[in-house]
């Protein structure tokens, strides 16, 4: 990795720098770390150059670059901040003492107080300016990329935090492939048998799916041009961790005959009104599935931005394809989620329009760190540093359902989240007019374990009342546990 590489990246994502000061930032992190050499063997600066050009694939502005080849300037050489601040102005200054605070989070037990406080850092650096956990991701991809050189003992630990908060931070902020990434590159650290034993039972049926997507993209290809519909259309294989948490669900218990979306096809419109042009076309072609259902994360986003289109459909030959159809920007917002709009914020100050910038994009950057806020904030009412990890582990960083209220607007829950966590992610006060639930329109207990995509509604009762403590057990938010556990103390 050198700094021609930065460059070339720079120059591919069509980034607009200040070249004769970038090469300023790098003459000063290169002099800070020289004769500093990582685990790998190779020169320590090549690590914030290579955090760097992740950042400029991700298409960030000069500020969030510099950062980057700064941010272990401060930790790990005798420069000061104060000396960034003077040579570089009090953004570069901010950024970096931004990455500094975080500092390494490190898994060294639940109640472990170092844990807990890191952690905290995070999530208000987070709520302050997202930047600084954009680099910090960068950081920790570049460190996965590199893991085999640490040593063997470190590893697992490693590779185990990415797992369980830097993979599930990446997916709250809408970066699916970083998310894909980072779990792809821990799996065979931590879980090496499970990794070579996946691998070489997906081998073949790659294949083969391959073939049968092969000739469904020409299908589709002829289909859309002979109708005037202008797209990308290309297959991709299903995420190794991915496929390994698909096949260990209950209800599929390692059976590949219901893995039907090892290799998806994907469609990219130029504009909202071709996706769905599209898809009267695909159903058109091949028979919907209809017992798996179809998805429509456009007309209803997930709360991290996603937005597209799925479909299960049967083939010509019987197979069941899974389509995903998106607009270039729902595409975009989908790999890059954060990233994509900090990007998008930079290329409207240099001028760019209003209509380019935020066509088929649902989710400001406010809305997307709401939760980072609370969490931030939720950490001073909680009793114990177990509490908050637990918490943690729960709610903000565990796998994600989507459900809606009886008006339609979506809400983003833990797995297995309730009719009571629900309720208190409405309003506060709902959860204190709990008096039971309806999910699909049928009655359920109040500890009923939601699904994705459950229309819930909460029936109240006439008058205000504490929640009940009996529903401590079954929560999953932190909201609603912290809620029913202050109040009840209040009362």
């Amino acid at each position: 990795m050198s700094y021609s590489d930065l460059l070339d990246a720079i120059k591919q994502n069509q980034i607009n720098v200040d070249e004769k000061r970038l090469q300023t930032v790098y003459d000063f992190a290169a002099a800070a770390h020289q004769g500093q050499v990582r685990k790998s063997g190779d020169p320590y600066i090549s690590h914030p150059l290579a955090a760097a050009e992740i950042l400029a694939g991700w298409r960030q502005p000069q500020p969030v670059l510099e950062a980057a080849l700064l941010h272990d300037v401060v930790e790990d050489t005798s420069r000061s901040l104060e000396e960034i601040e003077r040579l570089f102005g009090p953004e570069i200054a901010f950024l970096v003492g931004g990455v500094t605070k975080i500092g390494r989070v490190k898994l060294r037990g639940s109640t472990d107080t170092v844990f807990v406080e890191n952690l905290r850092k995070m999530f208000v650096a987070m709520a302050r300016d997202i930047r600084v956990v954009l680099i910090r991701l960068a950081d920790r991809l570049h460190n996965m990329q590199t893991l085999a050189a640490v040593p063997l003992s470190k590893q697992k630990q490693i590779a185990r935090e990415t797992l369980e908060i830097y993979s599930p931070l990446a997916e709250r902020l809408g970066m699916g492939q970083l998310k894909g990434d980072l779990e792809d590159l821990a799996f065979p650290f931590l879980y090496p048998n499970e990794y070579e034993r996946l691998t070489k039972e997906a081998e073949t049926r790659i294949r083969v799916a391959e073939k049968t997507t092969t000739k469904a993209i020409q299908s589709i290809k002829e289909l859309l041009a002979a109708n005037d519909i202008t797209a990308e259309v290309h297959g991709r294989h299903k995420r190794k961790y991915s496929l390994y948490r698909k096949l260990n669900r209950p209800g599929i218990d390692g059976d590949w005959s219901k893995i039907h979306d090892l290799v998806a096809l994907r469609i990219i419109t130029a504009t909202k009104r071709d996706c769905y042009a599209a898809l009267g076309l695909v159903h058109g072609l091949w028979q919907p599935a209809p017992a798996l259902g179809i998805s429509d994360f456009i007309a209803q986003p997930k709360p991290n931005g996603y937005q597209s289109i799925h479909t299960k459909v049967f083939d010509h030959k019987g197979n069941i394809i899974e389509v995903q159809i998106r607009t270039r920007e729902m595409h975009e917002e989908a790999e890059y989620g954060a990233a994509a709009h900090t990007h998008y914020s930079a290329a409207k100050e240099t001028g760019a329009s209003d209509e380019k910038l935020e066509k088929g994009l649902a989710f400001t950057v406010k809305e997307k760190i709401d939760w980072i806020r609370e969490l931030a904030n939720w950490q001073k009412e909680t009793e114990s540093n177990e509490d908050y990890v637990n918490g943690l582990k729960l709610d903000a960083l565990s796998e994600r359902i989507y459900v809606f209220s009886p008006h339609g607007d979506v809400y983003d829950l833990p797995k297995d989240a309730t009719p009571v966590d629900f309720a208190f992610a409405v309003h506060s006060d709902l959860g204190n007019h709990i008096q039971g639930a309806k999910v699909n329109q049928k009655i359920v207990p109040l500890n009923y374990q939601l699904k994705s995509g459950d229309l819930v509604e909460i029936i109240k009762s006439k008058g205000k009342h504490l929640p009940n403590r009996g529903w401590l057990p079954f929560v999953k938010t932190s909201k609603a546990r912290s809620k029913i556990t202050k109040l009840n103390r209040l009362s």
